[in-house]
């Protein structure tokens, strides 16, 4: 019985390939539209990601998101490193500069100032050039995507002079930096120069990096800073999280990619039901014949589902593979690089790939069940 429902299904080639053509192109949509949401969403949150010495973030208290910064003062570290509890606490610089290379290309770049100390909050994966190297004067590091930019088609070189807000910076090294949301350069360097960049203001301050001294955990040293100070303490994790829903709640990303996946359920659903139902309705004497011949209910209900099954099955394959194809060709361009489909949207857009078609057979399943047999004697 099961070969004979995959010979009905296939016998029309037409509607057996529009059911394939429906299915790929809504697992497609849905996949890739999943996909490049959540690595959008990621990058608003890519200078946090990148801190990886520290546990907490110190900032002031109205602060939203990431990219919105109010700088405080220099006596907030300290009071900071007074907390009970706290191990360590070091400045981070958070900023916008605008940078101009040698042949006079210019682009806004954010720069990140680490702790001159013990750059914490540089990069740790570097392709040139070493961290250290910041401690000299007027040394930057520039992330990869920020150097094909300025120098396109030419090698890495140590030493290159770049122009930043009318101050001299050289090149010191190259890192792979997390692309961050509006795909600007990002260039490292030193707290006290990153400062001199963009020019004195009473307050430089943008965030303080702080971990606990042992035996004390992340939430409750935030909560020692947020009672001796009048800061907002949170971990990297919290701070990401928090980033992700100003976006969510403030921009038009989720309303854009609902709309997407939004259409792509409705094809997919509305074109396999259809043309799933016209299927059955025109293989009607078929089953009217299985009847006869004394073909139960609910072997003709697995015989459908069978059906419904394989549809899904070709038809979700073809979509991954084509939302995989898509990303092996944007992954590393600078506008979409890291953006990549992950297992978990992978697993849902499966689930509700086979749900829309089992939901479609739900019709056809209903006019097989009350058919009557004596439909094959019918002319």
């Amino acid at each position: 019985m099961n070969f004979l429902a995959l010979r009905m299904l296939i016998g029309d080639r037409a509607k057996y390939l529009g059911l394939i053509f429906s299915i790929a192109f809504a697992s497609f949509l849905i996949s890739q539209q999943a996909s490049i949401f959540i690595g959008l969403m990621s990058r608003t949150t890519s200078q946090v990601q990148d801190v990886v010495d520290a546990d907490i973030w110190v900032m002031d208290k109205q602060t939203q998101y990431a990219d919105e910064v109010r700088a405080f003062s220099d006596n907030e570290l300290f009071r900071v490193r007074d907390v009970p509890g706290i191990q360590w606490a070091v400045r981070l610089f958070k900023g916008m500069a605008t940078t101009r290379s040698e042949d006079g290309k210019f682009r806004q770049v954010i720069l990140m100032g680490v702790d001159d100390a013990t750059l914490v909050g540089a990069p740790r994966t570097m392709l040139a050039g070493q961290l250290t190297d910041l401690r000299r004067p007027d040394a930057i590091v520039i992330d990869r995507a920020g150097y094909e930019f300025f120098f396109p088609h030419e090698p890495f070189r140590l030493g290159r002079t770049m122009e930043m807000n009318d101050h001299r910076a050289v090149i010191v090294g190259m890192c792979e930096a997390s692309p961050p949301f509006a795909t600007f350069p990002v260039v490292f360097t030193r707290y006290s120069q990153a400062v001199n960049y963009i020019g004195q203001e009473r307050d430089q301050l943008s965030f303080v990096l702080a971990k606990p001294a042992a035996g004390v955990s992340v939430q409750e040293a935030c909560a020692r800073i947020e009672q001796f100070t009048d800061l907002k303490a949170m971990s990297g994790r919290e701070f990401g999280s928090q980033t992700i829903g100003y976006y969510l709640k403030n921009t038009g990303i989720p309303v854009n990619f609902g709309i997407t996946i939004a259409v792509a359920l409705i094809v997919g659903s509305v074109v396999a039901g259809q043309t799933f139902y016209i299927f059955t309705l025109e293989n009607l004497k078929q089953f009217g014949a299985l009847k006869a011949i004394g073909v139960t209910n609910y072997r003709l209900v697995g015989m459908i589902l069978l059906q419904a099954l394989v549809v899904a099955a070709v038809g979700y394959a073809i979509g991954m593979g084509l939302s995989a194809t898509f990303f092996e060709v944007t992954l590393h361009r600078t506008a979409t690089r890291g953006i990549i489909m992950l297992w978990p949207t992978m697993v849902a857009t499966g689930c509700i790939i086979f749900a829309i078609v089992i939901l479609a057979s739900l019709l056809s399943i209903r006019k097989v069940l009350v058919l009557e047999p004596a439909i094959v004697f019918r002319s």
